[in-house]
C-alpha cells in the first residue's frame, strides 16, 4: 500500500510539471537567464543589449528603467524622456551616446511577438554602473597648531564612484602610509587613513610644519586640493607668566582701590545725596501738615 500511494504521488508531480510546461508554452514567456551587468564611464557611450533571438516586422519592443516607479525608456517605437537627445536604438539594443551618473540603474526590455502557441513574450535585465571620476576633494588644514597636540586634518570626494582613495602630500611630496617608511618626516608620528582621508597628527611638531595637500584617486581619475600651509609653534610659557603677572597686579590694584574708598566713607551706608534728599521729604511734609492744619482751624 505504502509503495502504490508513493507511486501515485510521483504521478502527480510529472503531470502537474507536464501542465506547467504547456502553459508556459501556450503562452509562450520566457526571461534571460544570464543577467546582464554594463560599466560606463561617465560622458561616454554606452550600449544596453537586449539579448532576443530573432526579429520580425510584427514585433513590439518596449525599454523600461526600473527602480522606486518604472519608466519608459523605449515606448511606441521612439525613446522617451531626455533619451530623445542622445541615444539611438540598434535592433533592439539602445546605444546611449553621453552616459550620466543619473542614468545608472536597472532596465528590462519586453519583446512581444505572434507565434504559433499565440503570443510570445520575452524580457532581459540589464544593470548599467556608471564610474564617475572624483571632484576636487574638500581639504581641511589648520592654519596653526601648538606643539605637542593632536591634530587632524581632512579630505574628502563625494562625486567618485567606486569610493576614492586618498593621499596626503607635505610640500608637494607624497607622504607614505608608514610614517617610519617616510625619509622626509622620519621623526614624525601619524596616522594616515586613506579610505576615510584623514591625517592625525598624535604629536605634532615643529618639523610638521609645511604646505599639505590631498589627492583622491579611483579607477576613473583624481584629482587634488589646493595646497595649504600648517605652522606648528611653541607653547608661549613666557607670555602667559606674564599674562598672570599684568592680571594679579590689576586685581591688586582694584582691591586697594576699595579699601581706600571704604576708609575715607565714601562707600557710607548714608551718602551726602541720601542726606539731602531725605532733608528735602522732611520739609515738604511739614509744609503739608502745615497746610492741613490751617484748613482745618479756618
Amino acid at each position: 500500500m505504502a509503495r502504490r500511494s508513493r507511486h501515485h504521488l510521483l504521478l502527480l508531480l510529472l503531470r502537474y510539471l507536464v501542465v506547467a510546461l504547456d502553459y508556459h508554452k501556450a503562452y509562450g514567456f520566457s526571461a534571460s537567464k544570464d543577467h546582464q551587468v554594463v560599466t560606463a564611464i561617465e560622458y561616454q557611450e554606452a550600449i544596453l543589449a537586449c539579448k532576443y533571438p530573432k526579429k520580425t516586422v510584427s514585433s513590439r519592443l518596449e525599454w523600461k528603467k526600473l527602480g522606486r516607479g518604472v519608466s519608459f525608456v523605449y515606448y511606441q517605437q521612439a525613446l522617451q524622456g531626455d533619451f530623445k537627445d542622445r541615444a539611438e536604438m540598434i535592433d533592439f539594443s539602445i546605444r546611449i551616446k553621453n552616459v550620466t551618473r543619473n542614468d545608472a540603474g536597472k532596465y528590462r526590455c519586453e519583446v512581444s511577438a505572434p507565434s504559433e502557441q499565440g503570443q510570445n513574450l520575452e524580457e532581459d535585465t540589464v544593470t548599467l554602473e556608471v564610474l564617475v571620476a572624483p571632484a576636487v576633494p574638500s581639504c581641511e588644514v589648520p592654519n596653526s597648531a601648538l606643539r605637542g597636540t593632536v591634530v587632524e586634518l581632512r579630505c574628502q570626494d563625494k562625486e567618485g564612484n567606486p569610493a576614492p582613495e586618498y593621499t596626503w602630500f607635505k610640500n608637494g611630496v607624497p607622504l607614505s602610509e608608514n610614517p617610519k617608511l617616510g625619509s622626509q618626516i622620519t621623526n614624525s608620528s601619524y596616522t594616515m587613513n586613506p579610505k576615510s582621508g584623514t591625517l592625525q597628527f598624535n604629536t605634532v611638531s615643529k618639523m610638521d610644519s609645511g604646505e599639505y595637500s590631498c589627492e583622491a584617486r579611483n579607477s576613473v581619475g583624481h584629482r587634488r586640493c589646493p595646497g595649504k600651509r600648517m605652522q606648528v609653534d611653541d607653547l608661549n610659557i613666557s607670555g602667559i607668566i606674564a599674562a598672570v603677572v599684568i592680571v594679579a597686579l590689576v586685581i591688586s590694584v582694584c582691591g586697594l582701590g576699595v579699601c581706600y574708598a571704604q576708609r575715607k566713607g565714601y562707600f557710607s551706608k548714608e551718602t551726602s545725596f541720601q542726606k539731602s534728599s531725605s532733608a528735602s521729604k522732611a520739609t515738604t511734609m511739614s509744609e503739608n501738615d502745615f497746610k492741613h492744619t490751617k484748613s482745618f482751624i479756618i
